[in-house]
């Protein structure tokens, strides 16, 4: 496993996404990718299983301070009141004391940001979160976390070989933060792309471990592939044993990157 040092922290740069694992399978799923190595966990309330994600680490091997933990409020849930019940909530179903990373899910125009990042940054201080971060901002929302002064230091987005960050990506950097990339495999399409494949076969390698080898190899960013199989799981973890050269990078350059493929729920603002 590699780590990102971000603000004198180490953060895994490969997490185990866990969006739609449910009940015995999402117990099972998260032991069995802590075992494979797996060190960052990412899950949210609007996932519904953080009590399995609870279940899951407790019957890990691993002791609960090598782990990283993240989870995300959703916009509903972005008042004062409401984030200390929600994360109180969320700690009981981890069965966890805190939360490594607490994450915004989606902006909320309705609901003042000042406010959302001062609770956070509260629990944060009272020391039942360690680090904060925020999820699906653009450019003009990340400004506007900025302008509040609350430590972030990430922001979660939809990023692979289809899809250009580039412009977010800079502006992360130059302020010491990283950029974790959800639906790191554009939710399956990358499986069977050729320019992948043929990068793959220099390598050994399948062209998602290639897509994933793109997205850690780069400065600042940090990945959370979803894999509901033990065989994949293993193949998205066996992805530090080789390096992409200046060939396969320019090759993937030339890719389009302009394929977005999760839709923005309602009440959040558009990215373009």
């Amino acid at each position: 496993m590699n780590y990102l040092t971000v603000r004198g922290t180490h953060i895994p740069v490969l997490g185990f996404g866990t969006y739609k694992l449910r009940g015995n399978h999402c117990v099972e799923s998260v032991r069995d990718a802590i075992d494979i190595g797996y060190r960052h966990i990412d899950t949210a309330v609007m996932y519904g299983n953080e009590a399995e994600i609870g279940d899951g680490m407790q019957q890990s091997r691993v002791p609960r301070q090598d782990l990283f933990l993240t989870t995300k409020l959703w916009p509903n849930s972005l008042t004062p009141a409401s984030i200390r019940k929600t994360v109180s909530e969320s700690l009981a179903y981890l069965k966890s004391d805190y939360i490594d990373l607490l994450l915004i899910h989606w902006p909320n125009p309705s609901i003042p940001l000042e406010d959302t990042l001062g609770t956070m940054d509260q629990l944060r201080l009272e020391g039942l979160v360690r680090f904060l971060g925020v999820s699906n901002f653009n450019l003009e929302w990340m400004e506007r976390v900025e302008q509040t002064g609350v430590p972030v230091i990430t922001n979660q987005v939809e990023y692979h070989v289809l899809l250009s960050q580039d412009t977010l990506l800079g502006w992360l950097r130059q302020r010491d933060m990283f950029l974790t990339a959800y639906s790191p495999l554009a939710i399956g399409r990358l499986v069977n792309h050729s320019a992948l494949q043929e990068i793959g076969r220099k390598h050994d390698k399948t062209a998602t471990q290639i897509a994933l080898r793109w997205l850690v190899q780069q400065h600042g960013v940090a990945a959370v592939p979803k894999a509901s199989t033990a065989e994949k799981r293993r193949k998205n973890f066996d992805i530090f044993d080789f390096e992409l050269d200046p060939e396969d990078l320019e090759r993937i350059a030339l890719l389009e990157k302009d394929q977005r493929f999760i839709d923005l729920p309602g009440i959040a603002p558009k990215w373009d």
